[in-house]
């Protein structure tokens, strides 16, 4: 950083005007470990928030081959055909050697990449829970006090991304694979108990039947599910990111849930919950950090862990003395 850092207040307009830099710049503080650029990017999302929630949030996950960037460069081109700005955060998996993106995801969405309506930033999952980047919301924040009015959050799609991503979202979309029963059967409960739409991608070709089929597979097992709200029914869609099939359906169905809970006086409590759920969720991250940097946590961790190992002492025990430790 340099010595004389640029005013707080000149990033923030500059965020609020469109500027790019500026945007790149503040995310990038929002995911620094060091604490001062932290603070920084902390200090002018501050200065953005009233700026901040007109946007749709589309959360985007799905198996790896399953074709989500090419799925979200159609969708997004389409967005903006259709006169929105569109913003894509796409979580990588982190490079154990060097911490960042691997699989670099401008080079994925190159077209996307080119249009001045668009912005997109790969972002390491830095191994945070599920893969989704540690500041996404904050990102996401950053963007919409931007100016984009569509914001797509890609997920690598395992562990649990899916459940972190459909927190911090307005609709959640789950792409599949054409496929048989045994696919039906091997997707999570949960994964499905959380969709707002699943969409059987790469419809195209000598699979199109088999998309058929699976849609409908989807559709039926739908129906057994408890929809998360009761203006919305979850829907099984079809579509071809390759030949830019479907994709009108599925950007029309996104749409008309956000009107549909709008009309039922769901989407602002559902906003409101979000806020809060973070809220505590930054509060127990914050919590943690400042347990393992204490200096007494710190000495006895190790001499505890290897009892615990040893199995000369049970995890409970481990942590009650860790908590003494902490607070004496």
């Amino acid at each position: 950083m340099s010595a004389n850092p640029e005013p707080i207040e000149e990033v923030a307009a500059a965020v609020a005007e469109g500027d790019r830099r500026a945007m790149a710049r503040t995310i990038t503080w929002l995911e620094s470990t060091r604490g001062d650029l932290a603070a920084r990017g902390q200090a002018v999302l501050e200065q953005l928030v009233p700026k901040t929630g007109g946007a749709v949030r589309v959360g985007v996950t799905g198996p790896p081959g399953v074709g989500k960037s090419t799925f979200i460069e159609a969708m997004g081109l389409g967005l903006i055909a259709a006169g929105h700005r569109v913003a894509v955060l796409a979580v990588d998996p982190s490079s154990p050697v060097t911490g960042g993106s691997i699989l670099g995801d401008k080079t994925r969405m190159e077209r996307l990449t080119q249009d001045p309506a668009a912005f997109i930033r790969p972002s390491p999952s830095g191994g945070s829970l599920g893969g989704v980047a540690q500041r996404t919301r904050e990102a996401m924040l950053v963007c919409e006090a931007a100016g984009y009015d569509v914001v797509l959050v890609e997920t690598v799609g395992i562990g649990q991304s899916e459940v972190t991503v459909a927190s911090m979202v307005d609709f959640f979309l789950v792409l599949l694979l054409p496929g048989g029963g045994d696919e039906l059967q091997g997707i999570k409960r949960g994964v499905m108990e959380l969709a707002d739409a699943l969409v059987v991608n790469k419809a195209d070709g000598d699979t199109r039947k088999a998309a058929e089929r699976t849609r409908g597979e989807y559709a039926s097992a739908l129906e057994l599910i408890r929809p998360t709200s009761h203006a919305w029914k979850p829907r099984a869609l079809m579509a071809s990111a390759l030949e830019g099939k479907g994709i009108d359906a599925v950007r029309e169905a996104i749409f008309e849930h956000r009107r549909a809970l709008q009309e039922a006086g769901e989407f602002e409590p559902r906003r409101r919950h979000q806020a809060r759920a973070w809220m505590w969720s930054l509060l127990e991250e914050d919590l943690h950090r400042a347990f393992r940097e204490d200096p007494k946590v710190a000495a006895a961790i190790p001499d505890l862990e290897a009892e615990v190992e040893a199995l000369r002492l049970t995890p409970g025990a481990a942590v009650r003395r860790l908590m003494q430790a902490f607070r004496p």
